[in-house]
């Protein structure tokens, strides 16, 4: 199931992942796993892909970090067939991946060549890229009566939905905003107009997909295996660049 109607889908670069994440999802909609308990499953699998980094099994690690991205969307997916939506998922998703991510640099700081300082910006970088892209995802998703889990701009707990707890979701929203509120806010600032756009074009939103986090594990997973692991931070620091080309273009739209 797609997060928007069919007349708006677009080349999702960052997510390769969808078609076995529905084969999962569907696999699991008659039983009893819960979409919580496959983001715990790509927990592991990102937890077992830092450890292969950090004892030099880097085609392990870029195995299980693929895998990582596929059940990230796997969750969402079987949350959807079992018509069980919840803000208790999606804060619960996003936190585990900021937290995944932080630790892949730290690990990837540890093993290469590079320095805490460029570590640091890296890990920045990358957040503040799948930030733009998640930005445009969800206005565009708002626009057209998508999937509407995710908010444009998260200033307040949301009210739980049937089936999950108010205190739960206060306590995951609390750490979503620490954890992302500043790059939500410098995002918001760097494009505040976007909200107000009629459409993005497909083209450009595939594009902008190439910022994503499944995209990114991807280029992460190829320059594991190649044994690249030294320019790992310096590419997603130049990578900015991009993400600073697509605001431009946004704004001519």
């Amino acid at each position: 199931m797609s997060k928007l109607p069919k007349a708006h889908v677009f080349f999702d670069l960052s997510d390769y992942g969808r078609p076995v994440a529905r084969v999962i999802a569907n696999a699991l909609k008659e039983t009893a796993v819960t979409p919580v308990q496959v983001t715990v499953g790509f927990i592991i699998s990102g937890l077992i892909a830092i450890v292969c980094i950090l004892f030099c099994y880097l085609r392990a690690a870029a195995f299980f970090l693929i895998l990582k991205s596929v059940l990230d969307a796997a969750d969402g997916e079987l949350a959807r067939v079992k018509n069980t939506p919840s803000y208790t998922g999606r804060y619960f998703d996003s936190v585990a991946d900021i937290v995944l991510n932080l630790l892949i640099f730290t690990t990837i700081w540890y093993v290469a060549d590079t320095g805490p300082v460029s570590a640091i910006l890296a890990f920045a970088a990358v957040q503040l890229q799948g930030t733009l892209y998640n930005y445009y995802y969800v206005i565009l998703r708002t626009r057209f009566d998508g999937d509407t889990t995710s908010r444009i701009f998260e200033d307040s707990a949301p009210l739980a939905m049937q089936g999950e707890n108010q205190k739960t979701v206060n306590i995951l929203f609390a750490l979503y905003s620490l954890f992302y509120g500043v790059f939500d806010k410098i995002i918001s600032i760097l494009d505040s107009n976007a909200p107000a756009c009629r459409y993005f074009p497909n083209w450009f939103m595939t594009a902008v997909s190439s910022l994503g986090l499944g995209f990114q594990l991807l280029i992460i997973s190829a320059m594991l295996a190649l044994g690249w692991q030294d320019y790992i931070n310096s590419f997603f620091i130049s990578y900015s660049l991009v993400m600073f080309a697509l605001i431009g273009i946004r704004k001519l739209l």
